[in-house]
C-alpha cells in the first residue's frame, strides 16, 4: 500500500471510504426492505390471517369464514345509497345456503355519513332493511388509519373506475368530496364498496359503489357456483 501524499488526498480518500460504506447501506437496506415486502405479500396469500373487531370490540378472526364466498362492504347510514342494505340482504338470503357470507362495516370517512354507535347502526340497518348479515365496528378504510384487511383488500383489487353508462352521472359521482386525500389507484372511492372473496380466501372481485345490483349478483353468482 503505497503511502498518502498531502493532506488533499487524505480527505479525498477519507470522502471515497464514506461514500462506499454509505452506498452498501443503502443497497443493504434496499434490500432488507424488498425482503420485507416480498415476505409480507408470500405470508399473506388470502384473508384468513386477519381479524376485524366486532361491534362490542373483540377480535374476531376472519378464519371462521373459511370455505366461505364473502361480500365485503364499507356501509353508510345516512348516504344516497343507503337503500342498497335491501338489496344486500336479500343477495344474502338468497345464497347463504350456497356459502354467501356478506360482511359490513360502517365506515364514517365519506362526508359522516355513518355517525352513531356501533349498536346504534346494527338497530337503525335491523329496523329500516331487515339486516340480519354479520357487522363489525366502524372503521376507516383510507388513509393512516386504515385497518389491515382493507389495506390488504385494496392492493389485491385496485380501483379501475367506474362502470356506470350515464358519463354525466358517473362524472359527478367521481367529483363528490370526500375526507381524506385518495390514492386513486388503490382507495376506497365512496360508501358502499364491494369485495367479492372466494372460498380460498382470495380477493377476486371488486365492485364500486354505483354498479348496478344485477351486475354484482351475477358476479357473486359466478363465484359462489364454482366448483359446486
Amino acid at each position: 500500500m503505497r503511502p498518502i501524499r498531502g493532506w488533499d488526498e487524505a480527505v479525498f480518500l477519507l470522502i471515497k471510504d464514506f461514500m462506499y460504506s454509505k452506498l452498501y447501506f443503502l443497497r443493504t437496506l434496499t434490500f432488507a426492505i424488498f425482503a420485507l415486502f416480498a415476505f409480507s405479500g408470500m405470508a399473506q396469500k388470502n384473508i384468513y390471517g386477519f381479524k376485524v373487531k366486532d361491534e362490542n370490540g373483540r377480535m374476531v378472526s376472519l378464519s371462521k369464514y373459511r370455505g366461505k364466498v364473502l361480500l365485503i362492504v364499507n356501509t353508510a347510514t345516512q348516504c344516497g345509497l343507503t337503500p342498497q342494505y335491501k338489496p344486500l340482504q336479500e343477495l344474502y338470503d338468497k345464497y347463504r345456503d350456497k356459502g354467501l357470507v356478506v360482511l359490513g362495516f360502517p365506515c364514517n370517512q365519506f362526508k359522516g355519513q355513518a355517525p352513531g354507535t356501533n349498536k346504534e347502526i346494527r338497530q337503525f340497518c335491523e329496523a329500516n332493511y331487515g339486516v340480519t348479515f354479520p357487522q363489525f365496528a366502524k372503521i376507516d378504510v383510507n388513509g393512516k388509519n386504515a385497518i389491515p384487511l382493507y389495506r390488504y383488500l385494496k392492493r389485491q383489487q385496485p380501483f379501475f373506475g367506474y362502470l356506470m353508462s350515464d358519463s354525466t352521472q358517473r362524472a359527478e359521482f367521481e367529483r363528490l368530496p370526500k375526507d381524506v386525500p385518495l390514492n386513486v389507484m388503490y382507495d376506497i372511492q365512496w360508501n358502499f364498496t364491494k369485495f367479492i372473496v372466494d372460498r380460498e380466501g382470495k380477493v377476486v372481485k371488486r365492485i364500486e359503489p354505483k354498479d348496478t345490483m344485477p351486475y354484482l349478483e351475477e358476479e357473486v353468482a359466478k363465484v359462489v357456483g364454482q366448483d359446486r
